[in-house]
């Protein structure tokens, strides 16, 4: 039989395969960076990879450290954090894309967006399109 016969072992190869896939995961996001044709693929492709490729590679390297008897604190903080604050981040970023009007690419099929921020344009400059804030908050 040679399968992994130790605990210890076993939290080792657990760990270097959370690494790899986290490797994975980063190298996917750095080809959707490069590849993906708008800000808002780049975003999605950004965040979500990158987030899953980190969150490996501390998950990985924190089991390392707890097998070898430290908890790192550190890297505990830098899971937890790196999980809160990436997608919020990238959030912000595509909006503010989006409310600056950088065009989407021409293979997207729909702006789900659209008729939102239009209200909401038009409502901030008293054009008395009778839009409210209430239909306006409703669609967010």
């Amino acid at each position: 039989m040679s399968g992994v016969s130790n605990p210890v072992e076993a939290i080792e190869v657990f760990a270097v395969l959370s690494i790899l896939v986290g490797a994975i995961f980063s190298f996917f996001c750095a080809v959707g960076l490069i590849r993906l044709p708008d800000v808002y693929s780049r975003t999605h492709a950004g965040s979500k990879a990158s987030t899953m490729g980190v969150l490996f590679i501390l998950v990985g390297t924190f089991l390392f450290f707890i097998m070898e008897g430290t908890f790192s604190i550190r890297l505990f903080l830098g899971i937890f954090f790196v999980f809160l604050t990436a997608p919020v981040a990238a959030h912000a970023i595509a909006r503010s894309a989006y409310r600056a009007k950088v065009p989407l690419a021409e293979q997207s099929v729909k702006d789900d967006l659209k008729g939102v921020f239009e209200g909401e344009h038009e409502e901030e400059h008293g054009d008395g399109s009778g839009v409210s804030s209430d239909e306006v908050s409703s669609k967010m």
